[in-house]
This record gives C-alpha cells, structure tokens and sequence, in this order.
C-alpha cells in the first residue's frame, strides 16, 4: 500500500521491524483476554446455579443465542472502529483507546453483578471494536509496497494471536472452572493490561505506522486520502467483498468451537485419564479442548507458510485466494470427525476425546490457509485511505459468521448433533468449489497485486542461500 511504499530503514530483529513483535504481544494479551473469556463464558451461561460453582443456569439454547450475539458484535464493532481510525484519530491511537475499553471491561466482568456482566461485555465488544481492526493494519504498514516478508510477518502475527488464545485456555479456563468464573473473568482482565503497559513503552518502533492520515506532512498520503477510487482500486474493493463471503462461512462453521463443540465436550465427551494430573484430577476440564487450536498454530504457522513458500517457487498455484479456498475445504473435512464422534455417542453413551483432537487439527490448518493470508490480503488490496474500514469490514465478517455459528449451535437440540457436523462439512466443502470455479476471473480483478511475490521469493532464497553477502 501507498503507506508504507516510503518507509525508512527500521531497527530490525529476526529480519523484521522490531515494531511487529510490539504489536505481537500487544495482540497476544489482548487475545489471551479474549479467549481466556470466551473459553469459560458459555460454561458459566450454563453451570447450575446451585452447584459448587455456581452460574446463571440458563439453557444450551440460550446460552448459544447470547455467544453468537456477542461474538457477532465484538467483530461487527470493528467496521465504526476502523471508520473512527480512518477518519479522526489513526490506527495507534485507536489500539490504545481499545485497550483501555478491554481493561475496564474485563475488570468489570470480575464483579458478581448482572449489571456488571452486561456492562463488561458492552465495553468488550467497543475495545476489540478499536483495537482488532487497526493493529493488523498496523502491521501491513510495516512493509513496503510488494515486500515479500509481509505474508510472514502475519504470520509470525498470527502466532502471537494463538499463543495467547492457547495459554488463556489453560491458565483462564482452569481458574474459571475449577475456582471461580468470576476469578476466570479477572484473571483475563489482568492479562490485557499487561499488553497495553508494553504497547505504551513500545511506541518509539512505532513512529511511522499507524499515524492519522489526515495529519500526514506526505503529498502522496494526503492526495491518496482525498482522490476517488481508481478503477483498479474499485476492482479490488470488489475481489475482497467476494472473499469475505468465503470468511462467512469459514467462521460460521469455526466458531463451533466455542458454543457447541464447547458444550460437547462438556457434555458427552468422555474426558477421564487413566492418570491424575495436579490441580485437576482425572478429568479434563472441559475449556483445555480451547487450546488446541492454539497448539496447533504455534506448531504448525510455520510450516504451513513454507509449503505455501515452496510451492509459490515451484510455480504452482499458490494465490491468496486458492489458499483461502483450499483453508475452507480443508477446515471443513474436520467436521466429519465430529460426525463420527456423535455416531459414536449415540451407539456408547459417549464419545472419545480424539475426535475432538483430529477435529481441531483440520480447522487449524484450514485457519493456516485462510485466517492470516487474509489479513495479509487486505493489506495488498485495500485503498490507502479505507484500509482501517476494510479491515474492519472483514472482521464484521467474522463476526456476522460467529452468530451463524451461534444459530447453528442452537439448531442441534432440535436437529441434532450428527446432522449438524455432517451439514456445516458438506456446505464448507461445497461452497469452496463454487469460488473454486471463479478463482481466475476474481484473481484478473486485483490487477497484478502479488504477481511479483515469486521473483521477489527467490530473490530472497538466493540472497539466504548465498555464502557471499554478510
């Protein structure tokens, strides 16, 4: 993009901007928060009001309805979040103010109050609201125009993300479950207050990214935030609105994984070991299943990005958008896992915790190909001038498809478990080959924005590989 076609040489660690493992970790906090909340709050909808760990008692239903909802808006916020940093305040200064809202939020989750509970969800959903959208543009706006770290940079982003979704499962979930909800709930909100302590001290690798336009002393920003879009601008908008369609269904089906696939491995998963584990016991808490999706990124993000990487070189297909497509196919096929684990309640009376584990392994590496590659997407495609919107138009995607996720989950009581899986698996996979049949014509559209990325690829594999350049 425009933005950072003229950046100056910035202080590097590990071949890339310090600046991104600032937001790395900013992002890591406010994701541990995050998933640490969301791992325990459709279990504490649910748990009995009268046990030793006692909840609000309400139905599956119920508790569904409010986690799609809430889920939906959290994203959904991003599109007026990314609109207030485009138009008045830039993306820093809106991840700062959106960490600010999280910490109060979560902070008034720990108080056992409805009105507190309503109140922390409320300041959530406006924090994730200011900060999702405009650190990962924050993030695109540490490269150049074309430069082929920025699919890695997300990458190396995107683990950050996990890392914190997979330590708040465990750290979060087993306070939660075992010791309190409420003590769950604060526990996160300490968490994203340590990630806004070290995005304030990180600011100085952060002066030139993220700086309201409007305020820019650069003619080429300034001309770029007051122009109309380009005819090649306009066919890239439309590329991107295509491709969140894809992110839709992508997270509808995903997003099983805090609602229903929850409340499955709650209810009919048989979690006893043959061992007892400290704190716990012999049974696995039900929120530990939340962190595997987590592992597996942590695991494999790299991985995954060099089979891209190779395969880019080899001159295969390996576009954005037939890594989304194949994401979605591949996140799809681990449903039939969950098909066979509800075959397998209804013959036993329950089903093995290893169903759930193959499940989350195909939606991890569906994740892989299609959640960072399309950060990364937008940040190639978007108009300088509506790239925080556009980034927030696709998290409202994601969160338009977190409330299918919750209407979903809420249809099983009537339709079943079985059918449910077996459905979202079939849809998936067949939605992916409907975009598969206009992949090229889509790809015309972006009007060679990564026709580059090969030559640049190898430039970049022989430069590594050549025992002469220091």
């Amino acid at each position: 993009m425009a933005q950072s076609a003229q950046l100056p040489k910035q202080k590097e660690l590990f071949g890339h901007p310090v600046g991104l493992y600032i937001l790395f970790f900013t992002e890591m906090w406010e994701r541990f928060s995050y998933y640490g909340m969301r791992a325990i709050l459709v279990l504490y909808l649910v748990a009995e009001t009268a046990s030793g760990n006692p909840g609000l008692g309400w139905t599956n239903a119920e508790a569904l309805s409010l986690y799609g909802t809430y889920t939906m808006l959290v994203y959904v916020s991003s599109i007026p979040g990314g609109w207030i940093a485009d138009k008045y305040l830039g993306q820093k200064k809106s991840v700062l103010y959106g960490g600010i809202l999280l910490v109060a939020g979560h902070g008034i989750l720990a108080v056992e109050q409805m009105w507190a509970f309503y109140t922390g969800l409320g300041l959530i959903i406006a924090g994730v609201g200011m900060l999702k959208p405009n650190i990962s543009t924050m993030v695109g706006g540490l490269y150049k125009q074309g430069d082929i770290r920025r699919d890695k940079g997300f990458t190396i982003f995107y683990i950050g993300i996990n890392l914190g979704a997979f330590i708040s499962s465990l750290v979060v979930g087993t306070v939660g479950e075992v010791y309190g909800w409420h003590y769950g709930f604060g526990l996160a909100g300490i968490g994203m207050a340590l990630g806004l302590l070290q995005y304030m001290l990180g600011q100085k690798y952060l002066k030139r990214v993220g700086n309201f336009l409007g305020s820019s002393t650069d003619p080429e920003e300034l001309a770029a935030s007051k122009r109309p879009l380009s005819k090649i601008e306009k066919d890239r908008v439309i590329v991107l609105l295509v491709s969140f369609l894809m992110v839709i269904v992508f997270w509808g089906a995903f997003e099983q994984a805090g609602g229903l696939m929850n409340i499955y491995a709650s209810e009919k998963t048989d979690r006893t070991l043959s061992f007892a584990l400290p704190f716990i016991g012999n049974e696995v808490p039900a929120s530990w299943f939340q962190s595997l999706n987590a592992m597996f990124i942590i695991l494999l993000g790299t991985t995954v990005a060099g089979f891209w990487a190779k395969r880019k070189l080899k001159g295969k297909t390996a576009t954005s958008l037939f890594k989304m497509i194949m994401g979605l196919i591949i996140m799809g096929s681990g449903f039939f896992f969950m098909t066979a684990a509800s075959a397998q309640f209804q013959a036993n009376g329950a089903s093995a915790m290893y169903w759930l584990v193959l499940a989350y392994l195909f939606h991890t590496v569906g994740e892989l190909c299609l959640s960072p590659v399309a950060l990364s997407y937008i940040t190639k495609l978007a108009p300088l001038k509506y790239a925080s919107i556009m980034m927030g138009v696709y998290f409202a995607m994601t969160g338009f498809g977190n409330k299918v996720a919750g209407l979903l989950g809420e249809s099983a009581s009537e339709l079943g478990e079985y059918t449910i899986f077996t459905g979202i698996a079939v849809f998936c996979i067949a939605f992916a080959l409907l975009v598969l049949l206009f992949r090229k014509k889509l790809e015309k559209l972006t009007h060679g924005a990564e026709d580059n990325e090969r030559e640049m690829l190898e430039q970049e594999e022989y430069e590594l590989a050549d025992p002469d350049i220091n």
